[in-house]
Parts: C-alpha cells; structure tokens; sequence
C-alpha cells in the first residue's frame, strides 16, 4: 500500500453494506482458550491480522498442533489441558497487547524457560504490573532490555502436588505461591483477563481482589463469558474473582463475533454523511463493548435499526450531529473515532475517564489534540478528558503513529473535507488489512453512482 492514502470525499448521503472480519479481542482469548482445553476445538470466524498471525506464530513455537485455513476463516488447535508442549523456545508478539499479556502470563504459570520479543511500539507499553505478580507467584524474569518492559527471558512457575510442596518445605526448597492476587487494573484491564484465562493452568484455583476503583470492564465481561463457554466459572463479588481449584477447559467448536470496533468506522460514516450503513452480523446481543458506540450517536441524532441483515444506522439529515459529554471508560476504542466525527457536531464532544488511552499503541488523547488541531479544529486536552469543539476542518496528512485506531478514524473527517491524506496507511493491517481496500471500493461506487446521475 502506498505511503499515504488520500481519502475520496463523499458528496451525497452514503449508502453502505457492509461486512467486517471478526473480533481481534475475542480471536486471540479462543486461541488461548482453545490451546489451553482438553482436546480439539475449532475457531471459526477467525481475524486473520497482523496481531493474530503473530498470535498464531507464537502458539505455533510453543509447540502447539494448529490446522490454519485462512480462506474459511478457521483455526484447529489441538489443546495440551494447561500444559505447553515445548518447555524453552523464542517467540515474538509483534506489536499485539493481547499477545504480549496473554502468553506472558501462560508462560509464566509454565513450568519451561521462554524468551519473549516485540515491536519496538509494544516494548513501550506497561507491563510491569503483570511481571511483578508473576515474578510474586515464582516465576524468574529476566529484562533483557528496559525494566518492567518487553523482551524478557521468563521461567515459568513449576506447580506441584500438596504433599511435594510440604516435601520441598521441610527441606528449605518451598515455591512461593500465592493463590491470592492483588491487581490494580486502572490501566489495562488485559492483565486481569490474562490471568483469569490462564486460571486451568492453576490446579488450586485462583482468588484475584481488585485494588483499583475500576473493578470490571467490557474486556473483562467478554473474557468471563468466553471462559464460561469453554466450562469454566468465574465468580465476581464486584471487587473479588474467583475461579474454583481444578477448572479445564472443554469445547469442541467456537465462533468469533464480528468485531464492532471495526463496525462503529462504518457507523459513524453514516452519522456524518446523513447517508446510512448496514454491517452484517452484527446484533444487539453483541458482546463487546464497543456496542455502546451506537447509543452515542443515537444520542447525536442518529437512527439505529436491527435488521435481518445486521444493525443500520442512519445519520441525521445533512449529518448535523448534536453534541455529547460521554464517559468512556468502558469503549474507549472508539475514543478516536468520535473524536473524528466531533467536528461535525452543533456544540461541544466531550469524552472523559479516557486517561488510560495514553498507553495503548500511541498517547491517544496526544494524538487526538495534535491531527485535529492540524486540520484546524479546536480541542481541549486534559489528563483523562478531551474535548472537541464545532467546525470545518481542512486538508491535510494525518500523522498515524503506527496506531490502526488513528488511520481508520481519521479517514472519516475525508468523507466531508477535501485533501484528507493517512500517512502509513499500512498500519492498518494489525486488525484490518483490507480496511482502506474495502473503503476505496465504497468510495468509488457512490462516485460511479454519482457521474451515472449526471450523465442522465
């Protein structure tokens, strides 16, 4: 893909359907899932992207049996029942936070020795949380680079009988292992849901209390649920997670919901366009909760409908949007993409308790304030709020910070303003490869659309 996209400006209402790969976050946990089950399971729905090859990749050194049809999009994984086939090998999560937090817990619960690499972009994101638990529960981690940062070498827990753990205490060689966790989650929910996953790879069970004033989240949600549809509980007193001593994991199919991050681009293209926009598969009952998106632009003047088809949304007339204060906390994936249509709006759109967005793939907030102000829009910035204020942008290149979440919204402010360019379009390919492919297409047909028009 070129270095730069330039975005095909939309003079009419869209008109769109839609269909979108399936959920990142939910195709890497029922990779996990799967790999760590008594026997074969079949994920079906599978998001082929950079982040979940590199999922794949990994599972694969660890010596894990995978039958990969990308075509149909399905994975096979042979599950080992909580253990890890191959005891010392190197993997590398590319840039996948879901990668990165999932197989470092796994490994570190391991009973081998495991180098782990990244991107440069994943080594700058926060982990030392969830070495500092495992290092508690008796894994040795080594940094081979920056403290509390990827790459490291780890050596994972070896779990033992009762009777060799009081073995091994009277003669001085006791494993620390503290079945109570304490865990801060203020500022990635994903190292909770890691160590919930890997629960089956604790034979005495787990008791996780929550420190933070945020104790659960949707990620979280979806990562109970999944865990209960492999046949493992996971109890929640609102502060307390428990899962019960001696849990595995069964299943023999699994299917991946259609990923409504990707969704909401669509959505919100026809929020500001007063055009419409159908995306297959997607239903009210969705489990993520990037759901929530639609009742924001619900709330802006949008008409959402459930289709046979899938969810519509229509924008409102002309895409004059209403202004909103919304808390974010719980999708705030979708924090750049409203940031992206606020332009539009008569007043004022506020998003707030987004702090945490500063350490996903770029500072978020940073790189909302910095390409709207380019683009000639005013914008507030504070440490856990942004606010974007009413008018027209202008043309110009769109720093993407090899964030996928900055190229895809941004694109949005080009269907309504000439000259819109995404630099590193390319980036894209970490959740949605076809992405710009799949746009170009929509563009070009309501162009085609429009020259038919005028020629009659």
């Amino acid at each position: 893909m070129a270095e730069q996209y330039l975005v095909k400006k939309t003079d009419k209402p869209i008109n769109w359907t839609v269909e979108v790969p399936g959920s990142k976050s939910m195709t890497n946990r029922a990779l996990l899932l799967a790999a760590l089950s008594e026997g074969t399971v079949a994920v079906e729905g599978v998001l082929f992207s950079d982040d979940s090859r590199h999922f794949l990749a990994c599972l694969t050194a660890l010596g894990f049996a995978l039958e990969i049809e990308e075509e149909k999009k399905k994975v096979t994984v042979t599950g080992c029942g909580g253990t890890i086939p191959v005891k010392e090998a190197k993997i590398h999560v590319g840039s996948a936070g879901t990668a990165a937090r999932f197989l470092t817990a796994m490994l570190g619960f391991s009973d081998g020795t495991y180098t782990i690499q990244a991107s440069e972009q994943m080594k700058r994101r926060p982990m030392a949380e969830l070495f500092e638990l495992l290092s508690d529960a008796g894994a040795a981690i080594t940094f081979l680079e920056k403290e509390g940062h990827l790459p490291v070498r780890i050596r994972g827990c070896r779990y033992r009988t009762k009777e060799q753990r009081e073995q091994e205490a009277q003669m001085g060689q006791g494993v620390r292992f503290p079945i109570d966790l304490s865990l801060d989650i203020s500022k990635s929910t994903q190292f909770l849901s890691a160590l919930l996953l890997i629960a089956p790879m604790i034979p005495q069970g787990l008791h996780i209390q929550i420190t933070s004033e945020k104790t659960d989240g949707s990620y979280i949600r979806i990562t109970r649920k999944m865990m209960e549809e492999f046949g493992v509980l996971v109890a929640f007193d609102g502060r307390n997670y428990d899962v019960q001593k001696n849990a595995v994991y069964r299943r023999a199919s699994y299917v991946v919901e259609p990923d409504m991050s990707a969704a909401c681009y669509f959505y919100a293209a026809a929020a500001i366009t007063g055009g419409r926009a159908l995306v297959k598969n997607i239903r009210r009952d969705n489990t993520q909760g990037d759901l929530k998106f639609l009742g924001v632009i619900e709330q802006m003047g949008c008409t959402v409908a459930e289709r046979e088809a899938g969810i519509e949304v229509t924008g409102p007339c002309a895409g004059e949007l209403s202004g909103i204060t919304v808390d974010m906390n719980d999708f705030s994936d979708q924090a750049l993409t409203l940031a992206a249509i606020a332009p539009f709006a008569n007043s004022p759109v506020r998003m707030e308790r987004i702090g945490h967005i500063r350490g996903q793939e770029c500072d978020r907030i940073h790189a909302i304030v910095a390409e709207l102000t380019k683009l000639g829009i005013r914008c507030k910035e504070e440490a856990d709020a942004v606010t974007v204020y009413p008018g027209t942008p202008t043309g110009g290149v769109v720093e993407t910070y090899e964030d996928h979440r900055v190229a895809m919204a941004f694109s949005l402010i080009g269907l309504r303003t000439d000259g819109i360019y995404i630099d590193n379009p390319g980036c894209c390919k970490k959740t949605f490869e076809n992405y710009f492919t799949l746009l170009d297409s929509l563009t070009e047909r309501e162009a085609q659309s429009d020259r038919a028009e005028n020629t009659v």
